[in-house]
């Protein structure tokens, strides 16, 4: 296997390092002029907002990407919005996210309903949060639904999916029969959606109903051993054996995911146990998705497929979520934050590096302890490091918002419908389930020790 060094000084003799954007990353001004940069180059891949595209394509990213992308990238250009004040993609993120609500104004667009997950509906609800949360304006005219509006919405069409006739609970991977390859799957990601939903609906609007959801839904999680005794987050596990083995593939998103809830329900409750949960996650994060190398200390990897070069496009945007939660978790818990700093830090210098790719020369590459441009460009690859780069104006004193707007009332907790019958209602809330007795399956499992070091498994 090359080492970093050896391919840094590969790529060092191409002449790939000259022309990377500029980053200060003690410095704001430079901080926010190097995500301008990012997000344009961002925006260069989104074409589906033509005259000529039709209209269930308006907000979508080309294939092979999927839908649920495109609701993390309009969550991203949000944030953009949010931490630099540049409306210069106001216009066509709220046309991005308004184009894609469905008839039920629930992120469930018929369209999309041959491949539509619970995890896909969960990125485009939280772009939907984040514009509430941080107040993004909704179009001249509007008058009629509210970003809030379609968080709950989106929702309370997931409650009734909450399947206690298999493993006592969970979400499955994929919502309709019609789709059967991810029914009898109950992956992290999907419950760890609505766990994040939920921490932020009861943070934002006060209302108990969605405190009571996060602590049962992390309650089912615990108990099916997707998250283990030392807060490693594991893909999923298998209905058909009442979610007695778990798939013990380690991905960025699943533990940054269930982070930022964490913190939030910290911030919103001061308890020692969400504390303790969100010292747990982090340490788990940095463990296990830093320092690929002993020469690229504190620079994020996607550690199940990035060295071996097998990331499909999916994956290539895992880290934007990374560094999206680690920093947005780092306001609502400051007790993490000089962890979180130091790796957010290092890894948006050494990501900016890879930016020299396309005929820009500012495209971004995924392996970003090489020092320079692998080869690799995309969306994914371009939302990660803008989202690294922006997190650190979110860790500056100086910079608002600091912390999202909190709704002044609380709200009512009963918006939209649920498809293909269910109750919408999120005010009946069930008992956390009791833990079963689970056997984790033997496979490609990640040892993540409470230190700075890594041990890899045989995938990486």
């Amino acid at each position: 296997m090359k080492t970093a060094s050896t391919i840094l000084a590969v790529l060092a003799t191409a002449g790939q390092l000259a022309t990377a954007i500029p980053l200060d990353t003690q410095d704001v001004d430079s901080i926010k002029s190097a995500s301008g940069t990012l997000a344009y180059g961002l925006m260069s891949f989104y074409q589906n907002n033509k005259t000529s595209t039709p209209l269930t394509e308006i907000g979508t990213l080309e294939e092979p990407l999927y839908w649920w992308e495109a609701g993390a990238m309009w969550g991203g250009m949000v944030d953009y919005w949010a931490y630099t004040g540049d409306t210069s993609y106001v216009d066509t993120t709220q046309q991005g996210l308004l184009a894609q609500i469905g008839p039920h104004n629930n992120y469930m667009p018929p369209a999309y309903f041959a491949s539509l997950g619970n995890d896909d509906q969960a990125f485009w609800i939280l772009a939907a949060l984040s514009a509430a949360e941080y107040q993004f304006p909704l179009p001249g005219g509007n008058t009629s639904t509210t970003w809030l509006d379609l968080a709950e919405a989106g929702f309370n069409t997931m409650v009734p999916r909450w399947n206690m006739s298999a493993c006592n609970g969970g979400l499955s991977w994929q919502i309709f029969p019609e789709n059967p390859n991810g029914m009898s799957y109950k992956n992290s990601i999907s419950n760890g959606g609505m766990f994040q939903i939920a921490a932020r609906l009861a943070h934002y609007t006060g209302n108990q109903t969605y405190l009571d959801w996060a602590d049962k839904i992390w309650g089912w999680m615990e108990g099916v051993k997707l998250i283990d005794d030392d807060y490693n987050v594991w893909d999923g596990t298998g209905s058909e054996k009442n979610c007695s083995e778990v798939n013990q593939q380690a991905w960025s998103y699943n533990p940054s995911m269930m982070l930022y809830g964490s913190a939030i329900l910290f911030n919103q409750t001061t308890s020692a146990i969400w504390r303790d949960r969100t010292t747990g996650l982090l340490e788990a994060c940095a463990n296990a998705f830093f320092s690929p190398f002993p020469n690229a200390t504190d620079i994020a990897f996607e550690r199940t497929c990035e060295k071996r070069g097998t990331c499909n496009n999916d994956q290539y945007s895992f880290k934007a979520y990374l560094s999206r939660w680690l920093a947005k978790s780092a306001v609502m818990a400051p007790f993490i934050q000089d962890s979180v700093f130091q790796l957010v830090n290092s890894s948006a210098t050494a990501a900016v590096q890879t930016c020299t790719g396309g005929e820009s020369g500012e495209l971004c590459g995924q392996k970003w302890y090489i020092g320079g441009f692998d080869g690799s460009s995309g969306v994914g690859q371009q939302l990660s490091v803008l989202e690294t780069v922006q997190a650190l104006l979110l860790l500056q004193d100086d910079v608002q918002p600091a912390e999202p707007v909190v709704a002044s009332k609380p709200q009512r907790g009963g918006a939209g419908r649920a498809v293909d019958g269910g109750d919408a209602e999120a005010t009946k809330v069930r008992q956390a389930p009791a833990s079963p007795s689970t056997t984790q399956a033997p496979q490609e499992v990640v040892t993540v020790v409470k230190t700075k070091t890594v041990v890899t498994t045989a995938e990486c």
